[in-house]
């Protein structure tokens, strides 16, 4: 005999029906609906919701397939990225590597090599630790490509093929080049360090047909390790070359932490116009990185450094005779302090951790009104508003340095 329900049990689903009835209780979501909503979270800035989202999705999914599961790891790793849980995303990703261990799983099922680049990037011992997570990337990256290039992939038109060979092959040599960047901080001491640059470089300079910014920077930050700044200077033209007179939303610019990178290395190269011209774009198109605003600072006064330390000929053609151009370098000096005053701004309104960044940038201010005087509208200009970057004539011609053919920037590799 059934069990009756009691009277509360009976009330209970009673008021159930009724909401149900009058459209008060949803249904429940099913996977597919609960991952949409968490990538269309992501895309609107939500990481917070988006992971509510995508831990119903793990609930529902964890016991069931791996091909269910998989992809709902990737998301809540990446989403714990977004929100700096790097713990937490390690840990996801490290649950995604034991049901696809070697990456074969294809990506439109949630396979493929995003996980191991990631753990490369989050492994918390870095050194040969993180060359390994690379390194296992580049072994799933190669076999998806030949894979591709032997025609065994299939149920894909060639226009969307092609994309494919392109989008594995940027990620190869990108892969490549975040294992030159371990070699060259925390590898630095071994023995063999300088010969895994340069194979490495090269080798992701043959891997793409167009060789991409990225690893052309990756190039000239080796080659300034090496003191070869005639050649770093080279190859960061070019891989400028590549994308600054394309439209800020064309796929072909790189990331914005890629071009900070990028400006950091222009600095170093003595290329501080090229430097000052990417960090315009820059804050233009993310006026609150309060990096890109340091930096601007700090490039500006290395140009007014150097305008001081370098006089122009004086009028009547005298050579010996040094003049220095008191106007440029007091335009070099106030635009670095306003670029300055605002990553100082932004770094209170945003709680900004960097504090070495911080303590630098307020002794370059200090610097700056002893040498200006007192700043009586503190990073703004005469109407209120941020002054931009319109460039400022320097002693040398710095394209000169980058002169030549850019065939000997791939040869020299």
């Amino acid at each position: 005999m059934a069990k009756t329900r009691t009277s509360k049990q009976a009330k209970q689903a009673e008021k159930a029906a009724k909401k149900m009835a009058n459209g008060h209780a949803k249904p429940k979501e099913t996977p597919e609906q609960l991952y949409a909503s968490a990538i269309e979270l992501v895309e609107q800035s939500q990481p917070d919701e988006a992971l509510k989202k995508a831990k119903k999705l793990w609930a529902q999914v964890q016991n069931g397939s791996v091909t269910e599961a998989l992809p709902a790891l990737n998301l809540l790793g990446e989403i714990s990225v977004e929100l700096g849980d790097g713990d937490a995303a390690r840990d996801y990703f490290e649950k995604a590597v034991a049901l696809d261990p070697t990456g074969e799983i294809p990506e439109a099922m949630g396979g493929g090599v995003e996980k191991f680049l990631w753990l490369a990037q989050l492994c918390e011992e870095g050194g040969k630790a993180s060359v390994d997570w690379f390194e296992r990337g580049v072994r799933a990256l190669q076999v998806e490509i030949a894979a591709i290039e032997s025609g065994k992939v299939t149920g894909v038109d060639e226009e969307s093929l092609l994309m494919m060979r392109v989008e594995k092959k940027r990620k190869l040599a990108n892969a490549l080049c975040g294992i030159v960047e371990v070699y060259m901080t925390d590898l630095s001491w071994e023995e063999d360090a300088e010969a895994r640059c340069d194979s490495l470089v090269t080798e992701a300079m043959t891997v793409e047909d167009e060789t991409s910014p990225e690893v052309l920077q990756t190039l000239a930050s080796v080659r300034l390790s090496q003191e070869r700044k005639d050649d770093a200077r080279a190859a960061l033209t070019r891989s400028l070359q590549t994308w600054s007179d394309l439209d800020p939303d064309d796929a072909a610019v790189p990331d914005f932490a890629t071009r900070v990178s990028l400006a950091r290395l222009l600095m170093e190269a003595g290329m501080e116009q090229q430097a000052m011209q990417v960090l315009q774009r820059l804050v233009t198109d993310d006026d609150q990185s309060v990096e890109a605003w340091y930096l601007g600072g700090w490039c500006q006064h290395l140009m007014a450094e150097k305008l001081q330390a370098a006089p122009e000929t004086s009028q009547d053609g005298d050579a010996d005779i040094g003049v220095v151009d008191p106007e440029s370098v007091a335009i070099a000096s106030k635009g670095s302090r306003n670029w300055l005053n605002m990553a100082l701004k932004l770094y209170a309104l945003l709680e900004y951790e960097d504090d070495r960044l911080f303590e630098h940038a307020k002794a370059l201010v200090a610097e700056l009104d002893g040498r200006l005087g007192p700043d009586a509208s503190p990073a703004e200009g005469e109407d209120g508003e941020w002054e931009e970057w319109d460039g400022i004539v320097e002693p040398e011609d710095e394209d000169e340095s980058a002169d030549g053919d850019e065939d000997e920037v791939m040869q020299d590799s």
